[in-house]
């Protein structure tokens, strides 16, 4: 019978695509891999990588054994989480990523949460954009990811993930303090549209919808964070759509005005399927939901 913890190196390896990666994430050494995958060879009887430059790739028949191991260590992965289900304690080690503005007004609040009630849980947590996040939680690398769409345009998750809602959170128009718009109500977006616009950089979901939604659009300035954004937008230099996640701490005198069509941002967890049922995991989605609860309460 094929040694468990070997077909989880072989998958590593896969997934990493070296020795090093697959000895990052298992938190072994290179030499403790390479170890592994030659004792996996001769258990099959059969090559399983070949050298390729510096590194290895696999062969026909590891690629072949690195997709029956995924299968086998996923169903190995329910299993654990039933267990530990049945034990009904929350403990042992996860690692979540969120993307920025998440990262910043969702995470502390949640960990610490998480920190108080179960001292025998450690979460490691990390700033990861959603298009990088999801796919290493289907493969293993993350347990969870704290992601994002709009509602107009859904992001579709690899099969094997499970998704719980957390909030929906709404766009204002930032505004430098004297602008001539700062005493409306609200605008809508051909309000703006002859603004000298700051955005997030290209590639970014923002930036994306600004292009896609007022083709006219001059872009002046790009930042990824919004307090960088705001701080442009205070000096007079464009004007900006903030969500509400990402106007906590304003630091800069901005003024917000609701825009009627602006976009709307669903954010959302994710985790395997297979590790639905570990205690552990329900506890961290129940911290994020009330951290969303406590953001969606203020002013």
């Amino acid at each position: 019978m094929l040694n468990l913890e070997r077909l989880r190196v072989l998958h590593a390896v896969a997934t990493t695509g070296s020795v090093v990666g697959a000895a990052r994430l298992l938190h072994v050494t290179t030499s403790a891999v390479s170890q592994q995958m030659a004792r996996l060879e001769q258990e099959t009887g059969t090559d399983l990588a070949e050298r390729q430059g510096r590194g290895i790739r696999l062969t026909e028949a590891g690629t072949l054994l690195a997709g029956q191991a995924a299968e086998l260590l996923e169903q190995a992965e329910r299993i654990m989480a039933t267990m530990a289900q049945h034990r009904g304690t929350v403990a042992g080690s996860l690692t979540i990523a969120a993307f920025p503005t998440a990262a910043r007004a969702l995470l502390p609040p949640a960990l610490r949460a998480l920190r108080s009630r179960y001292p025998e849980l450690t979460v490691s947590a990390r700033e990861q954009e959603p298009c990088e996040a999801v796919p290493a939680v289907r493969r293993g690398l993350l347990d969870l990811a704290v992601g994002e769409d709009w509602t107009d345009d859904p992001r579709s998750l690899p099969q094997g993930l499970d998704r719980r809602a957390l909030l929906d959170d709404t766009y204002d128009a930032a505004l430098p303090p004297e602008h001539r718009l700062v005493g409306r109500r609200a605008l809508s977006l051909d309000d703006l549209a002859d603004e000298d616009w700051i955005t997030s950089r290209d590639g970014q979901l923002c930036h994306e919808w600004l292009v896609r939604s007022l083709g006219r659009a001059r872009i002046a300035h790009t930042a990824s964070e919004h307090a960088t954004q705001m701080a442009l937008v205070a000096a007079g230099l464009g004007v900006a759509i903030i969500p509400h996640l990402g106007r906590e701490p304003i630091t800069a005198p901005v003024r917000f005005v609701p825009v009627a069509d602006a976009p709307r941002r669903r954010v959302f967890a994710v985790w395997r399927s297979a590790s639905a049922a570990r205690p552990a995991i329900g506890a961290v989605v129940d911290a994020l939901v009330e951290a969303c609860s406590a953001v969606q309460g203020r002013p």
